[in-house]
């Protein structure tokens, strides 16, 4: 089974300020709660260790990272591999009237039982933390 979510943000900053956080992977990877820590590897690449309270889990999983499409300064694209899962993310920024729209979708593939369940569960909640993050990086510049 895959897990999909997407979801639109909409804000009153210029599209410029919000590629700003989505292409900077250390960034969004700071957005992810799951990620116990990470290791940057480049611009484009980093591997994520995260942490999946499932029961055939015992330690964080490496998930590596890329950047596989990036079209400054509207859309990024990354794909993260591990011997858990493979997650898609993509994140499209649009110009509107007040400031610009953010979509994100994200798209995980459990390769271990109850990687799919939690993401299911959880998937909904990153989003929320990802604009919460996007929010308060606004905000600094206030």
């Amino acid at each position: 089974m895959t897990v999909r979510v997407s979801r639109t943000f909409e804000f009153d900053v210029p599209g410029e300020r919000v590629w700003e956080f989505i292409a900077d992977p250390e960034k969004r990877v700071g957005a992810i709660s799951v990620v116990d820590s990470y290791e940057l590897r480049g611009d484009t690449r980093a591997i994520w260790h995260v942490s999946l309270p499932i029961p055939l889990i015992n330690s964080t999983v490496q998930v590596k990272t890329e950047d596989i499409h990036r079209e400054p300064p509207t859309s990024v694209k990354f794909i993260g591999r591990s011997k858990a899962m493979e997650v898609t993310g993509e994140h499209t920024i649009e110009t509107t009237s007040t400031g610009c729209t953010l979509t994100n979708e994200f798209v995980v593939d459990g390769k271990l039982p109850g990687v799919e369940r939690f993401f299911k569960r959880n998937l909904d909640s990153e989003m929320d933390n990802l604009e919460a993050a996007l929010r308060a990086d606004f905000e600094t510049d206030a």
